[in-house]
């Protein structure tokens, strides 16, 4: 299994809007990242969201321009940021083993979730900054890449 992490793009604070949707800055920033996601050629079999505003708006984005179907985004509480990681983890685990799975959610829990698969370690993902993790059952979890908005940026 692939499982890509990202942090949902800019938001306006809670101070600016409660429901903290994307700012127009977090637009911009989530169809850039998106564009560089299709220019990597990355394809999704799963795109999982949290069920902020924020966060379902950077799912949509990206699904958008990868042309995965906006209706089939799985929207779940696992990947909010007060739950556990290993919550998140058991519900991608019910999926078929050769998955692409993108997880748009929040800090900290994107980084639990590197972390707990970097057995401790520990990986900032920033907003709409891209880490993929190959699965394998065979051996422990390994970090292909780590990407930020703006590398991701500069691909589109």
């Amino acid at each position: 299994m692939k499982l890509y992490l990202m942090q949902h793009a800019l938001a306006y604070s809670v101070e600016e809007d409660r429901e903290r949707p994307l700012s127009p800055a977090g637009i911009t920033q989530a169809k850039a990242s998106a564009r560089g996601i299709r220019r990597l050629g990355l394809e999704f079999d799963l795109i999982v969201a949290s069920p902020k505003r924020r966060a379902h708006q950077t799912a949509a984005l990206v699904a958008e321009s990868v042309r995965f179907p906006y209706s089939d985004i799985l929207t779940t509480e696992a990947a909010l940021p007060d739950h556990p990681p290993q919550q998140l983890l058991e519900l991608l685990q019910r999926e078929p083993a050769g998955s692409r799975i993108l997880v748009i959610g929040h800090q900290p829990q994107m980084a639990r979730v590197a972390g707990m698969l970097l057995k401790g370690g520990s990986v900032l993902i920033g907003n709409a900054g891209l880490t993929c993790f190959e699965l394998d059952q065979s051996g422990p979890p390994g970090l292909e890449f780590h990407l930020h908005a703006e590398q991701l940026a500069l691909l589109s």
